[in-house]
């Protein structure tokens, strides 16, 4: 009896235990299983056949096993609603999300955090400005934006909260009482707002100018840190490679002195280009006061960051982001027909940017008009990067200097021109604020554009720093104007806050059957202006530039202005008969990478691209020419992978004539052998960077935080200038004590060898590239929300890459940050005019917005690995590699 009691409560404990133990586990599993039902309730349907009321006859959407779907049709509407219902099944968070953006409303979502950049937005009226875009549309585009919506509104009906995606489960932990709205046409509109603001041209540049006048550096420093274009050394897009231009090898191996008398003789044929062509900057600026300028710069760093912070909320911004693209005619081809290639470099995020799908009527007719495939976002219609059966296009960003700053004065309701008082528009927007009040704010502007100081500190120091510099200037206005007590203000006049027809144009380029049709689309494209290559099946290739550029009454666009004269401000603009353009170059391609485009024409911007990718691109397209075999598709494929880092190149020959030892020592004979190709795998590329970001730190830390070099195709022109001047000043390193160009190189290459031990290891066979240069895809609202078991939920990586910034294959990074990826070629594609079933592309991520399905980022590895999907485009390869089809019927 005395053993058996001890016996029997140790049994009756396991019991206990046993019993806890199985419940732990049922609920566990129970957690598991519902959480996984969450997860996967909001998978859209994708095969069989769904009653949709409000379409007029059948619709069929064919995926692939990449899950990209193609829609077949009978009658545009139908293509056009089902277009609505497909992008709300695979993406509908992301569309409300840029609907949101789009409109200032984000404080509706995520509360009182977001109301500054809400207010930001609403001061620029994105989504009024949008409204006016639809009123404006004809009456056959605007059927086609209600179609669409209506085929989104059509997919809310069927469900709610996180049947719609797995971000409304987690948003409701916080706002449990949201629920989204229908869908307008003019959600879809706005979101080309945010496109135009996220490739807004030169205004940081702009601001940059301000921020570095500001610090005291003198007008000669400030441009030389802001390179004009080569025009002597780097290809137009019109143009290619200019006639004498010097091979880079003979340049690499001239000694300092002599690097440097070329620099100068490039400088003179520059501006002797820039003379002839587009009128001496200086001309262009005669009359104007950049001091004014300069001394409003004390805090437009705060500025900057209100302005990169809306692309942020899209998806994360580079300061490097471009585009290549290039077309070969089928003279040079394997083919006989032309060949089309297409990357854009955007901000990466989590899904993609970018949706793949094709458009297809059953029979063309006069009541269905489609037969289109490519490239477009989630909540607009149409297909803006692709081809139909008879044309292919594609884009990189123009470019143009269509924003300036100006400074006003103002005072109460009233603001200073000529003279004059006159009156402000003033317009009020409330603000909702989730689990708060909300917030009311008046937006003032001028005929220009809006007051801008009035919703972001910076603004408001460029005013006050203005002020400084014009406070006697304002006491002799004493008794004009608004008078002597006046407040300045600074306004933003921008080309996409008029309404344009963009919206209209991109059915006009899906429809496109020939030269003249496309230019006519182009024509409508107003804003953001972009680089438009063309290819047709007839065996035509063409360049064009769109878009809403502006004439300048005075000054070029690079400085604020004061805003109470009109001898400053805009005049009209470029006619587009004007425009650069060129069809069928007797050199038979055509390369544009965001680089100048002509050193003839109107003056577009004084802020290119300086051209290493193009320079890249025409060097491997000519190699291939003179090679003298016909160019291939998959060679074309092969062009957009390339890694040869032009920036290396310029520094190897420098570095290997130092004279060196110790850790230096070691970084230079790495380097020695080393052929400038940032691949993943590269030793050589991570010590060079982990070197180029040292370098850049040590050279230019006494610049403003907000102008901290990060690198890029504008850094590698400063610095590979100053190679030839070995003895200038910026050869400085305060870390070290060095100076001169030799010792500051060997400091840096010295400090490069500790810092990639410390990061990689002591032996470099274990060094390479990848291991730094990483890309995590971040999804664009929950993926930032610092509690990491949500951000492991929508995030996805680290994914190991090579390339870089100003590299072709542009996996750039910011230097002021680290060696991650944050832009990206967010897309590629090759189209094959004598085979459209013959053509490739792959995406960022995947088809699916929707986490853990299996299409959220099976692209990604594909893409990493610069692989590409078939892309089946006729009727018969859409079927055939086809694993899903679901047929959307007219229902009740």
């Amino acid at each position: 009896m005395g053993t058996d009691a001890p016996r029997t409560r140790r049994r009756g404990w396991a019991k206990v235990l046993v019993v806890l133990l199985a419940s732990v586990l049922v609920l566990g599993a129970a957690a598991v299983g519902y959480g996984w039902w969450t997860i996967q309730r909001s998978f859209p349907t994708e095969s069989g056949r769904i009653a949709v009321p409000g379409l007029q006859a059948s619709v069929t959407v064919y995926r692939d096993d990449a899950g990209i779907p193609q829609l077949v049709a009978e009658t545009d509407h139908d293509l056009l609603f089902a277009q609505g219902y497909v992008h709300a099944q695979d993406r509908f968070w992301e569309m409300d999300f840029r609907r949101h953006v789009t409109a200032g409303r984000v404080a509706e979502l995520f509360g009182e955090s977001q109301v500054a950049t809400d207010a930001f937005i609403r001061t620029l009226n994105w989504r009024g400005i949008a409204e006016q875009e639809y009123e404006a549309l004809d009456a056959d585009a605007r059927t086609l934006y209600d179609a669409y919506a209506d085929g989104v509104n059509a997919y809310l009906a069927e469900r709610s909260g996180a049947e719609l995606s797995l971000e409304y489960a987690v948003l409701a932990l916080q706002n449990p009482g949201y629920e989204p709205e229908p869908w307008s046409p003019v959600d879809s509109i706005a979101w080309l707002k945010a496109m135009a603001w996220d490739l807004r041209s030169n205004l940081g540049d702009e601001l940059d100018r301000a921020v570095l006048l500001g610090s005291g550096l003198s007008d000669e420093q400030v441009a030389a840190l802001h390179p004009d274009f080569p025009w002597s050394s780097k290809p137009t897009i019109v143009g290619g490679p200019p006639p004498a231009a010097p091979a880079a090898l003979d340049i690499r191996t001239l000694d300092g002195g002599a690097q440097s008398e070329r620099a100068g003789e490039a400088d003179a044929a520059a501006a002797s280009d820039t003379d002839a062509s587009t009128g001496d900057p200086a001309d262009l600026n005669a009359g104007v006061d950049t001091t004014a300028a300069a001394d409003a710069a004390d805090l437009l760093g705060d500025l900057a960051a209100r302005i990169d912070a809306i692309p942020e909320l899209m998806g994360p911004e580079g300061g490097d982001l471009g585009s290549n693209s290039w077309v070969v005619s089928g003279a040079l081809t394997e083919t006989g027909l032309p060949l089309l290639a297409n990357d854009p470099h955007l901000g990466p995020a989590m899904p993609s940017i970018w949706v793949q799908m094709g458009l297809h009527c059953t029979q063309p007719s006069a009541a269905c008009t489609f037969d289109v495939a490519g490239y477009g976002f989630a909540g607009l219609p149409g297909i803006v990067i692709g081809h139909n059966d008879r044309i292919a296009w594609g884009f990189t960003n123009l470019g143009p200097d269509v924003a300036d700053l100006y400074v006003e004065r103002v005072a109460g309701d009233a603001y200073e021109l000529d003279g004059a008082a006159v009156p402000l528009t003033l317009r009020e927007e409330v603000i909702e604020v989730a689990g708060g009040e909300p917030v009311t704010i008046t937006v003032r502007s001028t005929e220009r554009g809006p007051i801008v100081s009035d919703v972001g500190a910076g603004f408001a120091d460029v005013a006050d720093g203005y002020g400084r510099a014009e406070s006697e200037a304002a006491e002799t206005a004493a008794d004009a104007g608004v008078g002597p007590d006046a407040e300045l203000a600074v306004s933003l006049q921008w080309t996409a806050l008029q309404p344009g027809r963009t919206a209209q144009a991109i059915f006009d380029l899906d429809r496109a059957s020939d030269w003249e049709e496309f230019r006519a689309a182009a024509e409508r494209f107003d804003v953001p202006a972009q680089n438009l290559v063309y290819a047709d099946v007839d065996g035509n290739i063409g360049y064009q530039a769109p878009g809403l550029i502006p004439v300048r009454a005075t000054g070029d666009g690079t400085v604020p202005l004061p805003g109470w004269t009109s001898a400053n401000g805009w005049t009209g603009w470029v006619p587009f008969a004007d425009l650069p353009s060129v069809q069928n170059p007797e050199r038979g391609y055509l390369v544009t990478a965001n680089n100048a485009v002509s050193q003839n024409g109107p003056m577009l911007t004084q802020d290119w691209d300086l051209g290493y990718r193009a320079e890249g691109i025409e060097r491997r397209l000519a190699e291939l020419v003179a090679a003298g075999e016909p160019i291939t598709a998959a060679e074309m494929a092969d062009v957009q992978l390339d890694t040869r880092d032009a920036n290396a190149e310029t520094f190897l020959p420098v570095i290997a004539g130092l004279e060196l030892d110790g850790d230096a020592g070691r970084g230079a004979a790495l380097l020695a052998e080393w052929d400038a190709a940032a691949d993943a795998d590269s030793a050589e590329a991570a010590y060079f960077a982990v070197f180029w970001k040292t370098l850049l730190d040590r050279m230019f830390d006494g610049l403003p935080d907000e102008a901290q070099p990060v690198g890029g195709d504008r850094w590698f022109s400063v610095v590979g200038t100053l190679l030839g001047t070995p003895g200038d000043p910026w050869w400085s390193d305060a870390e070290s004590g060095a100076t001169g160009r030799d010792a500051v190189l060997a400091a840096s290459l010295e400090a490069a060898w500790a810092e990639a031990s410390a990061l990689m290891g002591d032996d470099p066979a274990d060094w390479r590239w990848g291991r730094l240069h990483t890309l995590t895809l971040t999804n664009q609202t929950f993926g930032t929300s610092g509690i990491g078991p949500i951000e492991w939920l929508f995030n996805r990586g680290p994914y190991e890459t090579g390339g870089g910034s100003a590299i072709v294959n542009a996996n750039g990074w910011d230097a002021t940050e680290g060696y991650g990826v944050n832009w990206v070629p967010s897309m590629r594609m090759v189209v094959d005019l004598a085979d459209f079933d013959d053509s490739t592309w792959v995406n960022l991520t995947g088809a699916s917005g929707h986490a853990f399905h299996p299409h959220y980022d099976d692209q990604a590895p594909l893409w990493q690995r610069g692989e590409a999907l078939p892309w089946a485009f006729t009727r018969e390869a859409v079927q055939d590699a086809a694993v899903d089809a679901l047929v959307l019927t007219p229902g009740d």
